[in-house]
């Protein structure tokens, strides 16, 4: 079971770091809110949403519904995947990434699933995610002579996320980044290969 323990650690304390910071913002903050980290490039902004990563709706109520299920089924699948992944001696960064975007997705749920029921204002699956990080690292006007946007305020980066969110880039970029070493000899472990098994835990 030795082998499992560091997977699980990892999901565990992002989900605590995650749940944590979020239920501070929730009971130290009104919705709306501010105050300044560092300058006025890195904010903490209290917001929540019904959608997807980075405040993103979708369809409504329904779409809410559905973005919750799917959240879960997708959880489900990762979480037999990185079992069947450690079993079989994928490498370890491979399972790294894996955790990372099981954990984002799990801290999301959590928002979804009982964030209405524990703060009375929804159903069970149909909570809202709380927001809090804001990096307004440049914020100015675009010149008049940018087409269709001149004269309009440009904020980079606008969207405000949680750790959650975080979590899941961090763990989708570095699998994009990185895949070709992920894929090398990655095969699972069969009595023709199991000689070689040893590559596959760096």
């Amino acid at each position: 079971m030795k082998k499992f323990l560091r997977p699980v650690l990892l999901v565990l304390f992002i989900l605590f770091i995650d749940q944590a910071s979020k239920t501070w913002v929730k009971t130290h903050m009104e919705l709306g809110q501010e105050f300044k980290v560092v300058g006025n490039w890195f904010l903490i902004h209290f917001i929540e949403n019904n959608g997807m990563a980075f405040g993103i709706e979708f369809a409504g109520e329904y779409g809410k519904l559905f973005l919750t299920l799917f959240r879960l089924c997708l959880a489900l699948a990762l979480i037999l995947f990185i079992r069947y992944s450690i079993l079989n001696r994928y490498r370890k960064g491979f399972i790294t990434c894996l955790c990372l975007i099981l954990a984002g997705a799990l801290g999301n749920i959590i928002d979804s699933a009982f964030y209405g029921k524990i703060y009375h204002y929804a159903p069970f699956l149909h909570g809202r995610v709380v927001d809090m990080l804001y990096f307004p690292i440049i914020q100015t006007h675009l010149p008049n002579w940018v087409p269709g946007f001149g004269g309009q305020e440009f904020i980079f980066f606008s969207p405000i996320f949680n750790l959650a969110d975080a979590s899941v880039s961090t763990g989708v970029i570095s699998f994009l980044v990185f895949q070709k070493r992920y894929f090398k000899n990655s095969q699972p472990i069969t009595p023709q290969n199991d000689t070689h098994s040893e590559i596959l835990e760096v």
